[in-house]
């Protein structure tokens, strides 16, 4: 094992110093070691994982772990960091213009929105989260803040804008949370009881449609 571990390393360095791309040789290792904790942690828990599982799962020494990623807890939060990353929302969203745009603007959001974070990768995420939200609160508020609260943040923006422009009113924040309601009703909760399948991407936008419509109502112009 160590032999083979030897070897790898050797040639990675070798790899890089011939002038290989960045990322192609050292990142695949970092990559493997966060897979082969996030797949520990889901199989076993945060607590019943040890960094000997994580190292054997990848294939490299504790060393190289400790090296790459950092403690058993920098992987939980490496792990969040990486695949929470899928949640955030696009950063060219276009302004509304009057209440039809804002309607396809909410709609082509939600859309993203239900097939970024139904993935199921993303949910696996959630998954950990609320397992060892006891044990360790301090990963799910990184969640939070990673993922959930940006799209939130993002959303409460477009809002304010379209309240700029008289095309509804109230408080963006709230409205935010309102679509995001209408937009997911219990489709998460059956994601993480594994009782329903992802989204298709068709599936998806009519989903959002109808979030949409049903928040456009309830907030005149």
């Amino acid at each position: 094992m160590m032999v083979l571990i030897s070897t790898n390393v050797k040639e990675d360095d070798m790899a890089m110093a011939s002038g290989a791309p960045a990322g192609t040789e050292a990142m695949p290792v970092r990559a493997r070691i966060l897979d082969a904790a996030f797949a520990a942690f889901g199989a076993h828990g945060y607590s019943q994982t040890s960094m000997l599982e994580i190292a054997t799962r990848a294939k490299v020494s504790k060393r190289e772990l400790y090296a790459l990623v950092g403690n058993k807890h920098d992987m939980l939060v490496a792990c969040i960091t990486e695949r929470a990353g899928r949640m955030r929302s696009p950063t060219d969203i276009p302004e509304p213009r009057d209440r039809e745009s804002l309607a396809s603007v909410l709609t082509a959001f939600g859309e993203r929105l239900l097939v970024e974070v139904s993935d199921p990768v993303v949910v696996g995420v959630f998954r950990l989260a609320i397992a060892e939200a006891e044990r360790a609160p301090e990963i799910a508020a990184a969640l939070d803040s990673i993922g959930r609260a940006a799209m939130r943040k993002e959303l409460a923006a477009v809002l304010e804008k379209a309240q700029a422009r008289a095309l509804l009113s109230g408080n963006p924040a709230e409205m935010a949370e309102q679509f995001l309601a209408l937009l997911w009703g219990d489709l998460m909760m059956g994601l993480l009881l594994r009782l329903a399948d992802p989204p298709t991407r068709d599936e998806a936008r009519l989903l959002a449609r109808a979030a949409a419509s049903a928040f456009l109502r309830l907030h005149p112009s």
